[in-house]
């Protein structure tokens, strides 16, 4: 197919495809080319017979293609109703149960207090925890916190280091661990808490902990099965 005929065929509105706002050439937008092409075609100097038949093959390994794309996405869909569907049944068994949540942002939802954890893969000869707002304002700050190998956990009442009640929003949390050569140790973050109900929404499953709602997936470990 020349570049020629190609533009005429586009300049035409024949495939639409540009005109609509198409991003990618389907098949129906392949056989209208090929359409038009011979429409187009010089009758003095009509398409070779094997440049056609080339065209035809590649429509036909577009039109496969597609299917399989096709075939593949309601294969994906369909694992995913079943994970979903799985999950859904599994999920009330949670309630009651304590779990850790992975990672350092958790929110004030006026809760009285969070469990905020840390995992540390050495002991560390200083740890300090130290609690951020939204806007990455430092209000709380634990020195000489807990420095054992393994799971650490410690209580905040959601008070800032005045002792004032801090208002709702969304926090992180970081922990800075030294080594007994003052090396700085990586430390694994989460939160604890215990599984109050369940709630089913369009983005999956939720778990509801205190009075903020976690996903499935947030969930790195069930304490107490």
């Amino acid at each position: 197919m020349s570049t020629s005929t190609v533009s005429a065929v586009t300049t035409s509105g024949t495939t639409a495809s540009t005109a609509s706002g198409k991003s990618i050439l389907g098949k129906d937008d392949f056989m209208k080319m090929m359409i038009a092409q011979l429409k187009n075609q010089d009758p003095l100097n009509p398409m070779d017979g094997s440049q056609y038949a080339a065209q035809l093959a590649q429509f036909s390994s577009v039109e496969q293609l597609m299917n399989i794309n096709t075939t593949l996405d309601t294969s994906v869909n369909a694992n995913y109703q079943l994970t979903q569907s799985i999950n859904n049944a599994m999920a009330p068994a949670l309630i009651g149960k304590e779990v850790k949540l992975q990672g350092g942002a958790f929110t004030n939802n006026d809760d009285s207090s969070v469990t905020l954890g840390y995992s540390l893969p050495a002991s560390a000869s200083g740890v300090t925890v130290k609690v951020y707002d939204k806007n990455g304002t430092l209000v709380k700050e634990f020195k000489d916190a807990d420095n054992a190998i393994g799971d650490n956990k410690l209580s905040w009442d959601y008070t800032d280091n005045d002792g004032q009640a801090v208002p709702k929003g969304d926090y992180t949390f970081t922990v800075e661990a030294k080594d007994s050569q003052g090396s700085a140790i990586t430390a694994g973050l989460f939160k604890y808490g215990v599984i109050s109900g369940i709630r089913f929404s369009d983005s999956g499953t939720k778990l509801v902990v205190g009075k903020s709602e976690y996903l499935l997936s947030d969930v790195q470990e069930i304490v107490n099965p």
